[in-house]
């Protein structure tokens, strides 16, 4: 018979989770993803260092969790679907667009970027569990418009999206433009042009 008083890695205080992934996430706002350590992050959560060596095994996936559940994670996302395909995605992009332009998730999010380039475990880890379910559903909704006739029938899905999204990550990544409702309502409109059923 287990003896109670061992710590179960499986069980987590779940306010003590949520508290480590705030100060993850707070902590490369503040200072950048290089200079974050376990300690810090232990610190500033009022855990004990070992309590987030038992639940993540290293300082990235403590950092991508905190991505994770700012984001929720992406599964079972669901974009939503009136009909209307451009009044659809006119509504998830300035969504994404007032996100890239909110200081509280930009400066995280810019970090995490930056470590994703130079890592490609970090990377392969962010397009499984975020960027790859984000997209599917995304694409789901396409397949929707097009089933509508509002897209073309050989619409390349994932060329949709690289078209729809590259210059707003150009944008944001490179701080040439403001992120304003306007800029996103154009990027659909300009999207759904290139893409209309003959």
């Amino acid at each position: 018979m287990a003896n109670p008083r061992t710590p179960n890695p499986a069980r987590r205080n779940e306010r003590s989770r949520r508290a480590v992934l705030d100060a993850a996430r707070d902590l490369v706002s503040e200072l950048g993803y290089a200079k974050v350590t376990i300690e810090a992050i232990a610190a500033r959560a009022g855990v004990g260092k070992q309590t987030i060596y038992r639940w993540w095994p290293s300082k990235g996936a403590v950092i991508f969790d905190s991505f994770l559940a700012l984001s929720e994670g992406g599964e079972g996302v669901r974009l939503p679907d009136t009909g209307d395909l451009e009044a659809d995605l006119k509504m998830v992009m300035r969504a994404t667009v007032a996100e890239f332009a909110d200081p509280a998730f930009e400066a995280p999010v810019r970090a995490l970027n930056m470590e994703i380039i130079g890592d490609p475990t970090l990377a392969a880890m962010y397009g499984e569990k975020l960027a790859g379910p984000v997209d599917e559903a995304k694409k789901e909704r396409l397949r929707s418009g097009r089933r509508a006739g509002q897209l073309a029938a050989d619409a390349d899905l994932d060329l949709v999206l690289e078209v729809l999204y590259a210059p707003l990550y150009q944008r944001w990544l490179l701080r040439s433009g403001p992120l304003t409702p306007e800029y996103a309502d154009a990027l659909v409109e300009t999207t759904l042009r290139a893409f209309r059923p003959e």
